[in-house]
């Protein structure tokens, strides 16, 4: 994490849920969200893109809006301005004062989507993404893993990026399960169709040992 405690300041911690759609995200950010809460943290709920208000005027125009094809450049572009809005507005003020922040997507949605589900170069986007989050990097990405046809099966009402076809999903997949692999130190990579409450103990259990071993750093 690129965001240093102050002498006498608690640590945040930066908790990121990622994988294709339809794996059970928001279940999982909900229960451990209600953990942490109910263990006296003060947490910080968030997602992208849209969490902030320029960030939903541009969710609109990605995700739910008539503007057509939009290019893949200009697709990746408008990711990374709403994740630099997101960590200007939400993310950074939130850790600076040591909540947990627990995220649903972040730069490895964008380098899976946008770069290699979108056959641009996923190096490049992901060196754009790096730049537009000042390389702040979550303490814990938690993978739900899940073949795509299994998790697009289940939308009612597929947006834009959902509707793109199943090659784009299966390349962003393949995507997520290397980036995993590249930083294991950093990951959690589970198959989402267990059931929800062993996925949100085992998540829990990490979770718990990244806060007790960010206490333990911190200055007496």
């Amino acid at each position: 994490m690129t965001v240093p405690p102050g002498p006498t300041a608690s640590r945040g911690a930066f908790v990121v849920f990622e994988g294709g759609d339809g794996v059970g995200k928001s279940t999982q950010v909900d229960l451990l969200v209600r953990r942490l809460e109910a263990a006296g943290h003060e947490v910080v709920r968030t997602f992208e893109p849209g969490a902030t208000r320029l960030g939903a005027l541009l969710r609109g125009v990605l995700l739910h809006s008539d503007a057509g094809d939009v290019g893949a450049r200009t697709e990746a572009l408008l990711y990374a301005a709403d994740k630099a809005e997101h960590l200007h507005e939400v993310v950074r003020p939130a850790l600076a004062r040591g909540a947990v922040v627990v995220c649903d997507r972040y730069v490895d949605s964008m380098v899976a989507y946008q770069g290699a589900g979108r056959v641009l170069d996923p190096v490049e986007v992901e060196g754009i993404a790096r730049w537009a989050t000042e390389d702040l990097r979550p303490d814990l990405t938690v993978l739900l893993d899940l073949a795509p046809e299994e998790g697009l099966r289940g939308l009612t009402d597929p947006d834009r990026l959902e509707s793109a076809g199943l090659d784009l999903h299966a390349r962003a997949r393949a995507f997520f399960l290397a980036l995993a692999e590249r930083d294991p130190g950093r990951y959690l990579v589970l198959p989402a169709r267990r059931s929800r409450e062993v996925l949100a103990e085992t998540v829990a259990v990490r979770v718990d040992a990244l806060l007790s071993a960010d206490a333990d750093r911190l200055p007496r």
